[in-house]
């Protein structure tokens, strides 16, 4: 292992998308969504421990999930677990995590990646990252990981790269796109040189410094006038003096759809962001009217293409349902045709206008 490459596991989210099992008190990153035994944080920990140095894996987190690191990855160094005073999108926290480790080592190489993702294959997983860690400290430059598209999906942001590699299997990024629409994503996968975004970045942390003080200087500065309390008793307070200021942007807009020297490897590694009940469904096994369960005490009755999950402790008799995704939890019951799960996040909107806060 390179004592050189660290990680930066990204687990601030809430993911609304999974209400109402994932709740802004316990969001979707701490939850068993595939029934599989480990939480989504845990096996993104796992994956990184097989060829990045355990001391070098850092969660970044909101300030109200740090114990529930502690309580799910025992293994992590406490100092390890970065807390955000607020939720400012992923370019301030980028910039803390970059800045805070390039205090300990300034020739790290950073390997940024969310903490909620799906990934199957972990030995081509493997193999990519320490590829795009080995070009990015040589060329100083910025390695995404796009995945190869199986069909047009309009929840996934696309990266369209150039179509002849500057080295094996490595091309240089053209434009990053936003979500599309179906006819746009049809296209995108007939051209052939558009990849989904994984939102997985590796760079250098004296590179990815460079970009802020010239694409973001505003709030490089607010950093940078800081960093000397990175990794002593005093950087709690610096923090919390400096993410009031930051402006609340992605890491994508902030610097990497600015930037010229953003290259990307094609992979397939069976990923899925996990990011909807769909996604769920797609990655877990169906009975033989293609029912995807997640619970242990579901009955299915003249019932097709659905996505279940219902607590262990309680029955749920599920009949003449086609294509829904139902979800049972304590307190809410969600029930909802599954070519509308990308509404659900308006849906949550609507019960926060009318039911208060209680059931998010």
């Amino acid at each position: 292992m390179n004592q050189h490459h660290y990680v930066a596991i990204m687990a601030g989210g809430i993911g609304s998308r999974f209400w109402p099992k994932s709740r802004t008190s316990y969001p979707k990153q701490f939850l068993d969504i595939l029934n599989s035994g480990k939480t989504l944080i845990q096996w993104t920990f796992d994956r990184f421990t097989n060829f990045i140095p355990t001391e070098n894996i850092y969660i970044v987190t909101s300030e109200e999930y740090v114990d529930i690191v502690k309580e799910q990855l025992p293994g992590i160094n406490p100092d390890n677990i970065v807390a955000e005073p607020s939720r400012k999108n992923t370019a301030p926290c980028v910039a803390y995590i970059s800045y805070k480790i390039a205090q300990k080592d300034p020739e790290a190489s950073l390997v940024v990646a969310p903490s909620d993702h799906l990934v199957l294959d972990t030995d081509t997983f493997e193999k990519v990252t320490l590829q795009a860690l080995d070009f990015a400290a040589h060329m100083k430059s910025f390695v995404t990981l796009g995945i190869k598209p199986t069909y047009p999906n309009t929840g996934y942001g696309y990266i369209q790269h150039e179509t002849m590699p500057v080295a094996e299997n490595m091309y240089k990024v053209k434009v990053f796109t936003e979500k599309p629409d179906l006819e746009i994503a049809k296209t995108f996968i007939a051209s052939g040189d558009f990849l989904w975004n994984a939102g997985i970045f590796i760079w250098q942390v004296s590179s990815i410094i460079k970009a802020f003080e010239k694409y973001q200087p505003e709030m490089n500065e607010l950093f940078a006038t800081e960093k000397e309390k990175f990794n002593t008793p005093e950087e709690k307070a610096a923090i919390e003096r400096i993410y009031p200021q930051c402006t609340n942007i992605s890491i994508d807009y902030a610097i990497m759809e600015k930037a010229d020297n953003v290259y990307l490897i094609p992979a397939s590694f069976g990923w899925s962001d996990l990011g909807t009940w769909n996604s769920a469904y797609d990655n877990l096994e169906k009975d033989y009217l293609g029912n995807a369960v997640a619970g242990e005490n579901v009955m299915i009755v003249d019932s097709t293409k659905c996505m279940i999950s219902a607590p262990d402790n309680k029955l749920l008799l599920l009949q003449g349902l086609d294509d829904f995704i139902v979800v049972d939890t304590e307190d809410v019951l969600l029930v909802c045709k599954k070519d509308k799960e990308q509404e659900i996040k308006e849906y949550v909107a609507e019960v926060k206008r009318n039911k208060g806060e209680q059931y998010l």
